[in-house]
C-alpha cells in the first residue's frame, strides 16, 4: 500500500473509515408539503450538489466520493458539483480513483480547500475545473514526495520501490498539467515538505481564486 500523507506522515489503513467523534452527525429538519423530514447534514449538502471530503483518503472514502460524483453527474451533467476538501491526503491509488472520476464525468467539479489540503488532497484540489478551483484565505496547501514501505525478499522490495516511483511520476505529471508549472519544478518542490498559503497556491496555479467572503465573492471581485 502506497500512501501520500500530510503533516503527520501517518498512513491510512485500507478498509477503515477515518472520522471524527463517532455518531456526531448533525441532523437538519426540513418542512415541506408532506410534513417534516430529517436529513443528516451530508445528505442535505449532497442535495445541493456539495460533496465534503473531510478525512484521510482510503479505498472506502474514495468509493463514497466516486459514488456521489457519479450520482450527481447522472442527475444533471450540466450543473457544477462542489467538492470541499479538508484532508491530510492518504492512499495514492484511492486518490487517483477520485481524480480519474473527476476527469471522466461531464459535470464540472469545483474544488474548494477549507483548512488544509495536503499531499493527495492537493492533487484533487488542483484537478478541479479550470477557473473553478478555490481556497479559503487561511487554508494551507502542502506537497511532498510519495511515501511507502515494503518488506520481504530483496526482489520484492525492488519491485515495490519501482511502483512507488511510477506513482510519484504520475502525481508530478498531474500537478504539472493542472498548475501549468514545469514538471521539473514540481519535482524539485515535492522533494521535501512544501507548504503554501492560499495566495501562494493561487500564484503556483493550484487554485484560481482565494475566496474572501460568501461563495462567489473572491479576492478578484473584492478588488
Amino acid at each position: 500500500m502506497t500512501t501520500w500523507t500530510g503533516g503527520t506522515g501517518e498512513g491510512v489503513p485500507q478498509g477503515i473509515v477515518p472520522a471524527g467523534p463517532q455518531g456526531i452527525v448533525p441532523m437538519v429538519i426540513e418542512t415541506g408539503a408532506r410534513g417534516e423530514r430529517a436529513f443528516d447534514i451530508y445528505s442535505l449538502l449532497l442535495k445541493e450538489r456539495i460533496i465534503f471530503l473531510g478525512t484521510p483518503i482510503n479505498d472506502q472514502i474514495a468509493n463514497l466520493v466516486v459514488a456521489q460524483l457519479l450520482y450527481l453527474d447522472r442527475e444533471d451533467p450540466d450543473k457544477d458539483i462542489s467538492l470541499y476538501i479538508s484532508s491530510p491526503g492518504g492512499v495514492i491509488t484511492s486518490g487517483l480513483a477520485i481524480y480519474d472520476t473527476i476527469q471522466l464525468i461531464r459535470a464540472d467539479v469545483s474544488t474548494i480547500c477549507v483548512g488544509m489540503a495536503a499531499s493527495m488532497a492537493t492533487v484533487l484540489l488542483c484537478a478541479g475545473a479550470a477557473g473553478k478551483r478555490y481556497a479559503l484565505p487561511n487554508s494551507t496547501i502542502h506537497m511532498h514526495q510519495a511515501m511507502g514501505g515494503a518488506q520481504g525478499q530483496a526482489a520484492d522490495i525492488e519491485i515495490a520501490a519501482r511502483e512507488i516511483l511510477r506513482l510519484q511520476e504520475i502525481i508530478r505529471g498531474i500537478l504539472s498539467r493542472h498548475s501549468g508549472q514545469p514538471v521539473e519544478k514540481v519535482a524539485r518542490d515535492m522533494d521535501r515538505d512544501y507548504y503554501l498559503t492560499a495566495d501562494q497556491a493561487k500564484e503556483y496555479g493550484i487554485v484560481d481564486e482565494v475566496l474572501a467572503g460568501p461563495e462567489g465573492e473572491s479576492d478578484a471581485s473584492a478588488a
